[in-house]
């Protein structure tokens, strides 16, 4: 048999004795489970998405930390409390509610809210408006429609108009819980923005 094939085995093990020495002298001895991150912590929150779908998303992981710190729990435990059913705390949806509207306020301060003229368009696509009000509201200028609504004023009267305890009532796994706000936020901005957009005409 080849000399260098029976070295193999060798030259493996060496290798792998390596790896590990250098390993153990960067502190790959210990293991420490990574700690849960503060929900209180403020982070960057960054979605691939676009418009009133990429509002939402940011909107609701930021809220969900929110209401984790007003709770004095960690994020995981927020999102595990409520995924394992049963009737929600007024606790709960209260944090979740403020949640939301602290998320408003910290997307506003960090300018990150778009303009309500650039949720407009994408908010008459789903609505049920006759052709010529839609039409017409189309066409009202983006400054006209930024000068009469605040898009931070949209959301927090979509927030406010939530069914929150509805909505947690019946959720099958922790991920549902931001998947299911995020589409009824959607939905209640863009309920919002035309019904405050037709007032304008």
């Amino acid at each position: 048999m080849n000399v260098r094939v029976l070295g193999l085995p060798a030259v493996a093990t060496a290798l792998v004795g390596g790896v590990l020495a250098v390993q153990v002298a960067y502190g790959g001895g210990s293991f420490e489970p990574l700690r849960p991150a503060d929900p209180c912590a403020a982070r960057t929150v960054v979605s691939h998405s676009e418009g009133i779908e990429a509002l939402t998303e940011r909107l609701v992981l930021i809220a969900v930390d929110r209401a984790a710190c007003r709770l004095d729990v960690t994020r995981e435990a927020f999102l595990l409390d409520v995924a394992d059913g049963g009737t929600r705390t007024d606790a709960e949806i209260d944090a979740l509610r403020e949640g939301l509207h602290d998320a408003v306020r910290q997307m506003k301060t960090d300018g990150s809210l778009p303009p309500a003229s650039d949720l407009v368009d994408e908010a008459l696509d789903s609505a049920d408006l006759n052709g010529f009000l839609e039409a017409v509201i189309r066409a009202l200028p983006d400054s006209a429609i930024d000068a009469a609504l605040e898009t931070d004023d949209v959301l927090d009267r979509a927030i406010d108009d939530l069914d929150l305890r509805a909505l947690l009532g019946d959720l099958d796994a922790q991920a549902d819980l931001e998947a299911r706000v995020e589409v009824a936020v959607g939905e209640a901005v863009k309920d919002s923005l035309v019904a405050r957009v037709q007032g304008l005409v």
